[in-house]
């Protein structure tokens, strides 16, 4: 069994459900496209963490980022350094471990804009510094301005 088989058989059995993303899509099928500055390097790090995972990245430069923040609705309590976007307007806001942006995908909440890491936590996927580990909160972010912790992360095994 390849990775991507792996990847596919363990989130069907983590969720129960059947190997594609109830929107009729599987992990091999999703695109993100990412908005991030050209010299951020943490930003290409988590970007390989999400490849690395069956994922596919289209990379964008934009000369304004904030302003593309601003257009998605993100306020700025919920900022990082860059952001993905789904096909489907799904938006993933900074360094979230691949796991909860697939058991997001697989049930997305109702109302839900996507999921943020707001700044720039150390040990996070794309900002490891040897052994250093920060505690991180993964927000759930919603279209109606609120959010939610959707995850607690309080050490570095629970990120994979």
């Amino acid at each position: 069994m390849n990775k991507k088989d792996k990847k596919k058989l363990m989130i069907a059995v983590a969720f129960g459900l059947a190997s594609t993303f109830s929107f009729g899509q599987s992990l091999d099928d999703i695109v993100l496209n990412v908005y991030k500055e050209v010299t951020c390097g943490c930003c290409v790090g988590w970007i390989q963490h999400m490849d690395k995972r069956g994922y596919s990245s289209n990379v964008f430069h934009p000369t304004d980022i904030q302003a593309v923040k601003d257009e998605l609705g993100l306020k700025p309590e919920w900022r990082s350094c860059h952001t993905a976007v789904t096909k489907e307007g799904y938006i993933f806001e900074g360094h979230i471990p691949e796991k909860f942006i697939a058991q997001f995908l697989v049930a997305p909440p109702q109302g839900a804009l996507g999921l943020a890491v707001p700044g720039m936590p150390i040990g996070g996927p794309g900002m490891e510094i040897g052994n250093r580990f920060t505690p991180y909160d993964i927000l759930l972010i919603k279209k109606d301005g609120s959010h939610e912790v959707f995850a607690s992360i309080d050490s570095a095994d629970k990120q994979h």
